[in-house]
C-alpha cells in the first residue's frame, strides 16, 4: 500500500513550487530532499533545538514540526534564500565578526531567530535576546557570542533609527 499524497503549491524563497508530497512528510525533508535547500538542519526531530527552523508567511516555525502540505498557498523562505536576498547581511556579518559561527549546525536557526528578534523587538535586551533564543542549541558557543552579535545590530539599528538613517 502506497503512502497517500497530496498536491501543493508553494513560493519558496520567492519560486514557486507545484509537486505531490506525502501528506506525512515534515516541511524540513521537503526542502531538504525535494528542493536541495540543506540549510536547515534536523537536529533532534522534537521542536526542541531550532535547527531546522524556516519561516511561513513570515512566521519563524520548526520545519521538522510542520508538514509540507500545511505550507499550500504559502510563502517560505529558508536560510539560502534570506542569504541570497540579502536578509541577513547584517546579521551574518555581525555573527563572522562576534564569533557566533563555530560549528555551523545551528546557524541557520540561529540566524532566523535573531532575524525575528530584530524585526519584532528592535528594544530587545540582552535578556529579552537570551530569552528569544532560548528555543535553540548551540553545543559550541556558549551564547554569549551570539548575543553579542544579536545586540550588535540592535544597536546598530538604533543608531541609525536616530540620527533618520535606515539600514
Amino acid at each position: 500500500m502506497s503512502e497517500k499524497r497530496c498536491d501543493i503549491s508553494v513560493m519558496v524563497n520567492a519560486e514557486r513550487v507545484e509537486r505531490p508530497v506525502l501528506v506525512r512528510q515534515h516541511l524540513v525533508d521537503f526542502l531538504r530532499e525535494e528542493l536541495d535547500l540543506t540549510g536547515s538542519h534536523l537536529g533532534c526531530e522534537h521542536g526542541v533545538c531550532g535547527a531546522c527552523q524556516v519561516m511561513v508567511d513570515g512566521q519563524v516555525v520548526r520545519g521538522c514540526l510542520t508538514l509540507a502540505v500545511q505550507t499550500d498557498g504559502k510563502h517560505v523562505e529558508t536560510i539560502e534564500g534570506l542569504s541570497e536576498s540579502g536578509v541577513l547581511a547584517d546579521l551574518q556579518e555581525a555573527f563572522l565578526n562576534h564569533n557566533a559561527l563555530q560549528c555551523g549546525f545551528c546557524s541557520s536557526g540561529m540566524l532566523l531567530s535573531a532575524l525575528n528578534i530584530v524585526r519584532h523587538y528592535p528594544d530587545a535586551s540582552r535578556e529579552d535576546i537570551r530569552d528569544h533564543i532560548s528555543g535553540n542549541y548551540c553545543r559550541c558557543t556558549g551564547y554569549q557570542a551570539i548575543v553579542n552579535a544579536i545586540e550588535s545590530v540592535l544597536l546598530k539599528n538604533r543608531s541609525a533609527a536616530v540620527v533618520g538613517v535606515s539600514s
